[in-house]
């Protein structure tokens, strides 16, 4: 049976498993959840996943979510899937671990309710809300210098010294392109002063072209449409401008 992915690609835990299917040849079912219309929510839907979160996949007769595990799952279960993705080696398995828990735990704090605060909150129908997306983009800019200070070594092009990708990049590059839904200013400021991050994001690209940017290019659509619009906030300025 056909492996399906229960999947919206405006989110960045839904991209990392398309992408990885697409890059190692995994046939696969694309199921759209639509979050803005709370698709997530359906009866249908919680007989996949009962916590009503994607992604979430159903392999047979076996179903499972977030985002890290299935990409675990994934990486052992077909086979031919390179070593570098997972490595099979208990210690360099281990770090890539360390990566994907840091990541879940301090990042998200950051980027995901970030974007969330300054962009993407009326598509569920919430107010931008400027005094939180200006709390969270500390964290965010904290955990920017962390993967340069930490996980970015001097040798290799990818985290923990890598020379290849692991699940690691690949869920940790997704992330980070949220950012693009965000004006360019803002995004420059808040990236630009990150140069070892902004080369290991243009060689994660790289290496995994063409399939990362065709699948990103959700979020390019989603910027212009964000660009035709002007959010504003009763006694406030325009939170995004239209460059139309």
């Amino acid at each position: 049976m056909t492996l399906k992915l229960y999947v919206d690609r405006l989110s960045q835990s839904c991209r990392e498993v398309i992408i990885f299917c697409k890059l190692n040849g995994i046939d696969f079912e694309e199921v759209y959840i639509e979050l803005s219309k709370s698709h997530n929510l359906s009866p249908e839907f919680r007989e996949i996943n009962p916590i009503q979160q994607i992604p979430a996949i159903m392999d047979g007769k076996f179903k499972l979510s977030e985002s890290h595990a299935i990409l675990r799952y994934l990486a052992c279960a077909f086979p031919r899937i390179a070593d570098h993705w997972y490595p099979a080696d208990l210690y360099k398995r281990a770090k890539v671990e360390s990566v994907l828990d840091w990541h879940r735990t301090t990042f998200p704090r950051g980027q995901g309710s970030f974007v969330f605060y300054s962009a993407l909150a009326p598509t569920v129908g919430l107010p931008l809300n400027t005094k939180a997306a200006a709390r969270t983009e500390k964290n965010f800019i904290a955990s920017l210098a962390m993967i340069e200070s930490v996980w970015l070594q001097k040798k290799g092009r990818f985290l923990l010294g890598s020379d290849q990708p692991s699940i690691a990049d690949l869920s940790l590059a997704c992330e980070i392109m949220q950012l693009e839904v965000l004006d360019e200013k803002d995004r420059e400021r808040i990236l630009g002063p990150f140069k070892r991050v902004l080369k290991w994001l243009d060689d994660t690209k790289n290496v995994m072209a063409p399939h990362f940017e065709e699948v990103h290019s959700i979020l390019y659509k989603f910027k212009e449409k964000l660009q035709k619009q002007t959010i504003t906030q009763p006694g406030r300025k325009p939170v995004l401008h239209s460059k139309m």
